[in-house]
């Protein structure tokens, strides 16, 4: 048996329902959708959870418990490979050096260095944080990877 000896089985496929063309195939005037009002028109129809305009279940119950996303933190991230790529003059990277070159942004979140790529140079870097793979990485190739006081005293608060 080959794909193009492949049919259907007996009943399988149906004809496509012909809706509003009289009375006589069943489906005339309304097409099946009842009366007039809001399901009847096209792209009507109630969201889910409505409950035609009485206060709905999921409003009237209390939240509960903690959720931690209110609280989570976001980093900008680098990539230890994208430092290979900053100028050869470049000694020591920083948030500035970074967004000069278009890295990272200047803005609130704390700086985190990552570890894909390879790094060649020896740099002096400072960030708020440095994944294990990044920081040896860094080491390895004669640099220093160094988290400010600010941003350790910071993590410990949190921690406590």
């Amino acid at each position: 048996m080959r794909l193009h000896n492949l049919s259907n089985v007996k009943g399988a496929v149906h004809r496509r329902k012909r809706v509003g063309c009289g009375e006589g195939g069943g489906h005339g005037k309304t097409s099946g959708r009842g009366g007039k009002g809001q399901t009847a028109r096209s792209g009507g129809g109630i969201r889910i959870g409505f409950e035609g305009g009485q206060m709905p279940l999921f409003r009237k119950l209390p939240r509960r418990g903690f959720n931690n996303k209110n609280f989570k933190t976001f980093y900008e991230t680098v990539n230890v490979g994208e430092l290979a790529k900053l100028d050869k003059s470049v000694k020591e990277v920083n948030r500035e050096t970074l967004a000069a070159a278009g890295l990272v942004r200047m803005n609130k979140n704390p700086l985190k260095v990552l570890g894909e790529g390879e790094l060649t140079a020896k740099l002096k870097i400072t960030a708020d944080k440095f994944s294990g793979s990044a920081k040896e990485k860094i080491e390895k190739a004669g640099g220093e990877a160094i988290v400010p006081e600010v941003a350790v005293e910071v993590a410990r608060e949190a921690s406590e």
